[in-house]
């Protein structure tokens, strides 16, 4: 395998070797402590414009599903129809693989999509200067290539959502009858589509900047999505009028930063942000901690919000945000997965506290 190089804004250099797609590209360096779910994270739009280090240091040992699809075009095993990371990092990746469900390599799935990797890097060490300075812009750079030929892009300038988002209208019908949630697709994870359809509900996927006015709906769901939320200002606008009609509204991690921003809050850039399935969150009405999987890395300041709201969950390693309530109106949200996939799925009725509002 032929050398490559993390090459960090810093002037942090990280050499390994190359796997994958052969071609040096730039984003945004972030780490992920996810021991498993590879596929879910590769594939999670919100990880649009960054070079993602896992710090698990085998990957690849079960391989990587079937792209497959059911018959509502959702995937049946991943969390959206591509890769979204711009490289993968890692500190061994493994060509042989093991599982009922495998049906290629790690390496192939790259190959195919056109994504470089990086192997054989000091992840620990990549990771703790990460923790240490944040997050930073970063580029791989691939043996043969000139580190100035490729220049530093920070994905935060962009506004991802609009890459990522759908650009029509799909629906997803539930039975005859059944209560119709818009969803406001920022980077939607399929499986937040797969948990509402289970719960009988009819999907109406609508694009990050759609105006709500026309259409016909019992609730609004607010997804995931990459990158900064302040650059969603149509949907934002959106939301605020939509809040008038006291309809339920929930958010999901970028949906809780937009609701936020909605109801007049403040968001800001975290460090490093939280990217991982262990992190602790305090229910604030009830007390209880739920382990949960997350990907964010902004944050909603509670108090910038009027005296309407309320923080709803806690993270209980650094204090920040993990959702907030509308005192009086069925407005929620929750900055990490409920959905989870990958991770623990001990908040999953926060699925059936939206619908059974509707």
């Amino acid at each position: 395998m032929s050398k490559a190089h993390i090459v960090l804004e810093d002037g942090s250099v990280f050499e390994g070797r190359s796997f994958g797609c052969k071609k040096s590209v730039s984003g945004e360096v972030v780490f992920n402590t996810a021991m498993m779910g590879y596929p879910e994270s590769l594939t999670d739009p919100s990880y649009a414009g960054q070079i993602l280090v896992m710090t698990y240091p085998l990957v690849g040992n079960y391989g990587v599903p079937e792209r497959a699809a059911g018959e509502d075009g959702l995937s049946l095993y991943m969390e959206s129809e591509k890769i979204h990371v711009n490289a993968l990092v890692v500190f061994d990746h493994s060509p042989v693989y093991s599982h009922w469900n495998a049906r290629e390599s790690l390496e192939q799935w790259l190959i195919s999509e056109n994504i470089p990797g990086i192997y054989d890097v000091d992840t620990r060490a990549l990771t703790k200067l990460l923790r240490e300075k944040g997050s930073l812009k970063g580029k791989l750079v691939m043996e043969g290539d000139s580190p100035g030929d490729i220049p530093f892009e920070d994905p935060n300038l962009v506004n991802q959502v609009d890459r990522v988002s759908c650009k029509d209208i799909i629906t997803y019908r539930g039975d005859p009858g059944t209560k119709k949630v818009v969803l406001i697709d920022c980077g939607v994870k399929h499986n937040i589509i797969r948990c509402l359809l289970q719960r009988g509900v009819t999907v109406i996927r609508v694009p990050w900047d759609q105006d709500l006015t026309a259409l016909e709906y019992d609730g609004i769901f607010i997804s995931n999505g990459p990158g900064d939320p302040n650059m969603c200002g149509a949907t934002i606008r959106n939301l605020r009028k939509a809040m008038e009609q006291d309809k339920p509204v929930c958010g999901i991690c970028m949906g809780n930063q937009l609701l936020g921003l909605a109801a007049g809050g403040n968001v800001y850039k975290m460090k490093y942000g939280h990217r991982g399935h262990n992190q602790p969150v305090r229910d604030e009405d009830t007390g209880e901690c739920h382990i949960t999987s997350q990907n964010h890395g902004y944050a909603l300041d509670p108090s910038s919000l009027g005296k309407d709201w309320l923080p709803l969950y806690t993270n209980l390693n650094d204090g920040t945000n993990e959702g907030i309530r509308h005192r009086s109106k069925p407005f929620f949200s929750s900055q990490f997965h409920p959905e989870a996939a990958s991770g623990p799925t001990d908040t999953v009725p926060i699925f059936d506290k939206f619908t059974d509002i509707l």
